[in-house]
Order: structure tokens, then C-alpha cells, then sequence
């Protein structure tokens, strides 16, 4: 067994997986607290690295993709603080950290562990319930119904409508996303046949996010969503089985038929947009589609 044990956490490896536990020091992040222990299969790893630097090394684990519901729900915008599968290492403790990185790696060549994207989730996301309260609202999920109550911040034509309870099952995807400079960030749920494209400021499915401390804390309720949501691998293949194969982009432009009129086509080429731009089309089938519809303009 090889283990790591920092201020800022303890890192342990059984041979089938790594067990991270946050540390008790005031600098380890409140997510990170609130989050608590992670067990990681060997086979949700991709990769570990250690980096030395003058005063402190960082380790880094590298989890496949599709892997953890919490990386696909944040988006890869968690900062370092936050971020649990990151562990701040000692000078004096670089040997350890070299010995442990030398391990997982031996692991994963043994085990033929692929680094290539997974088609379920292998972890289960965090624990539920789960309540955070933080910029112009709070939500609460229980694993089956997301509410969301607001505060006095709100804004008027948001909060009029009162709190709002969604289930799980209406939801298609959720988004968090940190504040910016001066931009502000929100936690965003998509209802299924409600689409909005409302600011979160007046999105009553939104909290709006300001740069605070507890705003991270959001991701996890992002996280314990996305784990009870349809796989992006799976909701992919759905989605792309009702769209033309590339060699026929002629039936992604007339479909319903001809489309000749300047504005039908004009509409046409913002609707393939928003497919390429959401991953139902690949670069080259936007580009033989696009290519198409210009052609009759």
C-alpha cells in the first residue's frame, strides 16, 4: 500500500484504488471539506503526475472522461483550491510523492487500464442531501427533487413566481458555471420543453453566482444531479442517431423540404450552428452542411 499524508490531505492506494481524503488544515477548501472522502477505482484513471516546484509540489490524478459526474458537471473550471483530485505535497516529502506517482503508474500498466473515455459514470457523485445557499438563492436536492428559494437579492421578476421545485426527471442537463472578473455565474438547470435563453438573473431555474465563497459549493449540487442524468456518452448517441450521415449533408439542408428562399436559409445555417455548437455535429459534417446551404443562396 502506498499513502501520502500532507496538511493538505491524505492520499492512500490499495492496488484497485486511491483513496483521497481532504485534510483538516484551515487553508483546504470549504468543497473540498464538504465533499469528504473519494474513493477512485483504479480503472476511472487515466493518468497521475507530480510536479515539484521551490517550497511545494502538487500531485495530480487525471480521471478518464465521462468518468465523474462532478468534472462533466464543472466543466474543467473548478481552481485548484477547490479541486479534490489535487493534493499540495511538502518539499520534504517529494520522495513520497515520487514513490506513490511510480505505484498508480505500475498499477495501470499491469491492469491495461485504457486512458480513453468511459460510457458511464464510475464514480457516484456526492452524497445527497445536499443544500447550498449562496448568491441570489438556494437549492436543495434529495436525489429526486431539486428546490430553489430565493432571497432577498433576488431579482423581482424571478422571485415573484415564488420557490420552485423541479424533478429530476424534467431535468435534461445542468450547467455551473464560476463568476469571472465581472462576469457574474450561475447554477442553470434545463427543464425538458421549457428551454429558456433568460440571463440566470431572470432564469427561474437559475441561481445566480457572484464570486463568493460558498459559490463552489453549487457544483456539488451540479455534480449529485448530473450522476442521476442520462450519461453524455448516451444522450450523444441518442441525439446524433436522428441526424444525417456527413456524405448527405443535402438532407440536413431540405429536410421537410426545398428550402430555397433566402430567409429559410438563413435559418437553416443558424439551426446547423447550434447543432455543431452543442457536439450533435461534427466539425466535418457542419462543414459539408454549411457548404450545401450556401450553395443555393
Amino acid at each position: 500500500m502506498a499513502e501520502i499524508i500532507q496538511k493538505d490531505g491524505t492520499w492512500a492506494f490499495d492496488g484497485d484504488a486511491v483513496r483521497l481524503t481532504p485534510g483538516r488544515d484551515r487553508n483546504v477548501s470549504l468543497l473540498r471539506r464538504t465533499l469528504g472522502e473519494l474513493v477512485v477505482p483504479l480503472g476511472a484513471l487515466a493518468g497521475i503526475s507530480f510536479e515539484q516546484g521551490r517550497k511545494s509540489g502538487r500531485l495530480r490524478l487525471r480521471l478518464r472522461d465521462g468518468a465523474d459526474p462532478l468534472l462533466h458537471a464543472s466543466g474543467g473550471r473548478l481552481t485548484e483550491p477547490n479541486d479534490p483530485y489535487q493534493l499540495l505535497v511538502e518539499a520534504d516529502r517529494y520522495g513520497v510523492a515520487e514513490y506513490f506517482v511510480e505505484e498508480v503508474r505500475n498499477a495501470l500498466l499491469l491492469d491495461g487500464v485504457p486512458s480513453d473515455p468511459v460510457t458511464e459514470y464510475l464514480l457516484p457523485g456526492p452524497s445527497v442531501p445536499l443544500s447550498v445557499a449562496a448568491g441570489d438563492g438556494a437549492a436543495t436536492f434529495d436525489g429526486e427533487h431539486i428546490r430553489l428559494e430565493w432571497n432577498w437579492k433576488t431579482e423581482d421578476a424571478k422571485a415573484a413566481a415564488g420557490a420552485r421545485t423541479l424533478a429530476v426527471t424534467d431535468v435534461v442537463a445542468v450547467e455551473w458555471q464560476p463568476a469571472a472578473g465581472l462576469e457574474n455565474g450561475h447554477l442553470r438547470f434545463t427543464v425538458r420543453h421549457a428551454p429558456t435563453k433568460a440571463p440566470p438573473k431572470y432564469d427561474p431555474n437559475s441561481v445566480e453566482l457572484w464570486g463568493f465563497k460558498k459559490d463552489p459549493l453549487m457544483a456539488l449540487i451540479a455534480a449529485a444531479v448530473q450522476a442521476r442524468l442520462r450519461h453524455p456518452s448516451a444522450a450523444t448517441t441518442a441525439t446524433t442517431a436522428d441526424v444525417p450521415p456527413p456524405e448527405s449533408p443535402e438532407r440536413l439542408v431540405s429536410a421537410g423540404g426545398r428550402e430555397d428562399d433566402h430567409d429559410a436559409l438563413l435559418r437553416r445555417l443558424r439551426e446547423l450552428g447550434e447543432l455543431h455548437r452543442t457536439g450533435v455535429l461534427t466539425d466535418e459534417e457542419f462543414a459539408l452542411a454549411k457548404q450545401a446551404v450556401l450553395k443555393r443562396m
